[in-house]
């Protein structure tokens, strides 16, 4: 056991950690350390799509922008709070260029003029991207800097518990060693919890299998919760885990289902719901604009993925792209006038194979694959419906400190800024801005902040105590098998298909599951246990909140439906009955807390987008006093 203090504890090594540990380097505050599972080892690093998309300010062409434009457009997807929109809107341009700056290779011309493209939900041209690795090399250049400033990073560290005094103030972390299981305390003034999504909730999952989030740890220390049922789910590789985005559904790819030994009875089971290939090409090839799951694309391009659900969750089939040859019968010819102008004025409408269109479209799309392994000219890819991302999270303010916990502050993916839906790559737009939203913070008032080490020393060693003596009981559970047990619940009962039946069972059998656990000891794999407990903590809440939002009758919208009795038909071929959504709830906030070892819900009204005093003299004002933090 070892134990420290320091003044600033970033817990987590992404894209938004690392950035709050340089801001709140650049600021002064230099007693602060990073600890983290492993600098290799998060989602930001070790994730991307066709061309990885970063979302901020638009800065080229004649198209008028301004902060509180890009705010606006943030929370037309329902279920958002203006303010953090306007910070968020607000500090884009900073936070983009601290990244050019350090190194990050976003495209620019001959002028210097970062030019943009339209994303998802997005009016404006406001989108860039350095290619398929974008979050990797924000990582990397960060971690350069990190590095130059010779900010402490401890690596091997996974945290296992979240200090909180009796005034709900967060104190610092208890950390374990995977390498040999030992318990390190660390008490700290600030905690920036950088911890990502979670990932490791899902059995069907585009987060890398290194990464599984801690939210759960925030959640036992009765932090408020934000939007917890609002996810994106989209189709990606499993081998390699991989959005199938973009360029990879616009060249139109076979879609072919075997039986469960991934080689019999191989099948081009998509035919079955369309009149024609004509039909269904125009689905697959609009699932590369429209590649996350969307109840307001059914009917429509996310059609394919119920398809691709029916196939595999419900037939027990796998199912596999082909880029190797188009069907015999198919004339691309016929396909509709939109996907074949695109592949027209890309050069690809030659191509005699989806493979061949890839070529002249996005090659480096296939030697990613080539990369890891995987070859696609010569091979299939198998692919599932899959958690890519969830746009809830912890409730924090505008300045990235916990709603009802004093001294956390949740940055990245963990923090549930987003609502509804969202631009395509506006989560590494928010988690570089509130990493630096954080960090002045800290630097600038939360350094006032009465800490009492008294307390916080008291919270350690009961943390302490209890780990230590589940650590000299055996456990007699086998984590692996645990883990999938939780893992298929998840993505059986509350992906991106619901019903209210199958989600309170898969609440009273999570509930079960996590009592059997924590009641157990922790000696064989005492790690992986605990990270099972705080998986298994998360997914309680995560369940009941989607109950509480379900009964509440808000309906289909985002990256889920709800299946209902008294819902409106699907598609002709089913018998699937889709409840439609109550838009009402989109002015609306779902809160959630575990208090006295329940769930509690609450409804708050969405903040508009302040539209706030800009006189210069009166900000300035504000500014030099310091009223800008109260």
């Amino acid at each position: 056991m070892s134990s420290r203090k320091i003044h600033t504890l970033v817990i987590g090594s992404g894209a938004s950690g690392l950035a709050a540990a340089v801001r709140l380097h650049s600021l002064g505050i230099t007693d602060l350390a990073i600890y983290t599972e492993g600098l290799h080892m998060g989602t930001s690093i070790n994730t991307g799509s066709d061309k990885q998309t970063y979302y901020k300010l638009g800065m080229s062409g004649m198209e008028g922008d301004s902060p509180m434009l890009m705010a606006q457009d943030l929370v037309k997807g329902g279920a958002v709070h203006g303010d953090i929109a306007l910070s968020e809107a607000s500090l884009s341009v900073q936070t983009f260029f601290n990244l050019v700056t350090l190194g990050v290779p976003f495209p620019h011309d001959a002028n210097g003029v970062f030019p943009g493209y339209k994303t998802d939900h997005d009016p404006r041209r406001r989108a860039t991207s350095c290619g398929p690795y974008t979050s990797r090399e924000m990582c990397r250049m960060l971690i350069a800097e990190v590095e130059r400033r010779k900010i402490e990073v401890v690596e091997d560290m996974n945290a296992v518990r979240l200090l909180k005094t009796s005034k709900d103030c967060c104190c610092g972390a208890v950390f374990m060693s995977h390498e040999n299981s030992e318990l390190h305390t660390v008490i700290a003034e600030n905690v920036v919890f950088a911890v990502g999504g979670p990932g490791g909730l899902f059995e069907n999952s585009v987060y890398p299998a290194v990464h599984t989030g801690a939210i759960g740890l925030a959640a036992d220390i009765g932090a408020r919760m934000r939007n917890l049922p609002e996810f994106q789910f989209g189709l990606a590789s499993t081998g390699f885990r991989w959005n199938v985005s973009g360029s990879y559904m616009q060249v139109l790819p076979r879609f072919i289902s075997r039986a469960a030994d991934g080689v019999s009875d191989e099948k081009e089971f998509l035919l079955e719901y369309f009149k024609d290939y004509a039909e269904m090409y125009d689905h697959i090839f609009l699932k590369g604009y429209q590649w996350p799951f969307a109840a307001g694309h059914v009917p429509g391009s996310s059609l394919i993925d119920i398809f691709v659900h029916i196939e595999t969750a419900q037939r027990g089939r796998r199912v596999f792209l082909d880029y190797r040859t188009d069907p015999a019968d198919f004339d691309i010819n016929k396909i509709g006038d939109e996907a074949k102008e695109y592949l027209r004025r890309s050069g690809c409408l030659d191509g005699k194979t989806p493979i061949e269109r890839l070529q002249k479209l996005n090659n480096p799309a296939i030697e990613l694959y080539l990369d890891h392994g995987i070859d696609i000219k010569n091979d299939i890819l198998e692919i599932a419906v899959c958690a890519q991302h969830n746009n809830g999270g912890l409730a924090g303010n505008i300045w990235w400190e916990s709603e009802n916990i004093k001294g956390l502050f949740p940055v990245g993916e963990v923090n549930g800024s987003h609502g509804v839906t969202r631009p395509g790559g506006s989560a590494l737009n928010a988690g570089q801005c509130g990493a630096f939203r954080a960090a002045e913070f800290i630097a600038m008032k939360a350094v006032e902040r009465d800490f009492d080490i008294a307390e916080a020393q008291k919270a350690a060693l009961n943390a302490e105590t209890e780990l230590k003596k589940r650590l000299e009981k055996n456990s007699a559970w086998d984590y692996q098998t645990e883990r999938k047990i939780f893992q298929h619940r998840m993505s059986v009962y509350a992906s991106f298909v619901r019903q209210i039946d199958g989600l309170k069972t898969a609440l009273e059998e999570a509930k079960n599951q996590y009592e059997r656990l924590v009641s157990d000891g922790l000696k064989n794999n005492p790690l992986e246990s605990l990270r099972n407990e705080q998986l298994l903590a998360a997914q309680i809440v995560y369940l009941e909140s989607i109950i509480y939002h379900t009964l509440a009758g808000v309906g289909s919208r985002g990256s889920s439906i709800v299946l209902s009795p008294d819902g409106e038909g699907v598609h002709d071929k089913l018998d699937w009955r889709m409840k439609l959504e109550d838009t009402s709830f989109r002015e609306l906030v779902l809160t959630s807390q575990i208090k006295d070892g329940k769930c509690v819900f609450a409804w708050e009204k969405c903040r508009p987008v302040p539209e706030g005093d800009d006189w210069f003299e009166n900000v300035w004002h504000s500014y030099r006093k310091g009223e800008i933090y109260e």
